[in-house]
């Protein structure tokens, strides 16, 4: 599956990359804006876009007549948030063909691209997702040291294992033993995960690599 992700957030989209690289799919290019995805969909031939709701210059539904128009024969899968009924109408009126919640597993949002290029509409799971509370947050950040929160905001700010044991005054064993730690309690198995996750969980910003759940 040759795929290109479209996502103001650097972070997530470039972590969201290397999840579908690694499940073996083609990630053909990267956007962080709709103007920049508009020249990617004409130059490169890719089976499916994911596509962020809520962009500065507007959402993906406002931009979608000039994305399809770039890419005719690109199946669009929005990523979103939000759960508003209106929203999942409006995107399969626009020609949207299928819709990712922010609140799934990486895994699962694979499942949607992957059953989207089959040729499917989907749209019907995601109305099933329920957002997660910011209450769930709260306490999946109980669990997390002082440390390990620091170790999760540096890794959403893309920093390496190494570069995180230097700024943290700490060896390279010690580093990856709070990583470790880290993956543990959130339940995943990569740093890329982990940065997902924490994002999922509105525990750190992927904007700016600061901690968010108090």
């Amino acid at each position: 599956m040759r795929v290109i992700i479209c996502d103001d957030h650097a972070v997530f989209a470039d972590s969201l990359s290397l999840v579908l690289s690694d499940a073996g799919h083609v990630v053909v290019g990267v956007a962080y804006s709709p103007e920049q995805a508009l020249p990617v969909l004409r130059g490169r031939q890719a089976d499916v876009c994911l596509i962020d709701l809520q962009f500065p210059s507007g959402t993906a539904l406002d931009w979608m007549p000039r994305l399809r128009a770039a890419a005719p024969a690109t199946r669009f899968v929005v990523l979103t948030g939000f759960l508003e009924q209106h929203v999942l109408e409006a995107g399969v009126a626009a020609g949207v063909r299928g819709f990712a919640h922010k609140g799934q597993q990486a895994g699962d949002i694979l499942t949607v691209l992957r059953r989207v290029a089959a040729g499917e509409v989907v749209v019907d799971q995601v109305a099933r997702v329920a957002v997660r509370p910011r209450s769930q947050a709260q306490r999946v950040a109980r669990f997390l040291t002082p440390r390990e929160r620091e170790v999760l905001t540096r890794l959403a700010r893309g920093e390496s294992t190494q570069a995180l044991a230097k700024a943290m005054g700490v060896t390279r064993s010690t580093a990856r033993s709070h990583v470790q730690s880290v993956l543990s309690k959130l339940g995943v198995h990569s740093q890329r995960e982990a940065v997902i996750e924490a994002a999922r969980h509105g525990l750190v910003s992927v904007e700016t690599g600061e901690w968010l759940a108090g």
